[in-house]
């Protein structure tokens, strides 16, 4: 596994789930352009609560940063050539929205 940090977009809402034993987790796939110009898909699960709510904030298309474990595997279409796509278990979750809150606070203080 890698220890990373992805920054894309969010390709469909966030959803919660709940696992065998009851806890709640958020699954969710992010859009992260490449320098080629193609992008490269990331299914991310999230355990972490609060990183969870923000994910389920978020709407489809809005920006998102995500730290975690990183494991790269491969996706054969049907009928298509491979692709990579990447698995992500999220630990961190940094938003537009978290930025915002986090600077008003700040100006707030200052005053």
């Amino acid at each position: 596994m890698i220890d990373a940090l992805i920054g894309g977009t969010l390709h469909a809402a966030a959803e919660q789930k709940t696992g065998q034993a009851g806890k709640p987790f958020v699954v969710c796939k992010v859009r992260t352009p490449m320098q080629s110009g193609e992008a490269l898909f990331v299914n991310v699960i999230c355990f972490d609560k609060a990183a969870g709510a923000a994910l389920l904030a978020l709407h489809a298309g809005e920006p998102v940063h995500l730290a975690g474990m990183l494991t790269p595997k491969v996706w054969t279409p049907p009928q298509g050539e491979p692709r990579p796509v990447l698995d992500m278990v999220a630990h961190a979750c940094l938003t537009t929205y978290a930025v915002q809150r986090s600077r008003k606070a700040q100006a707030a203080g200052a005053d």
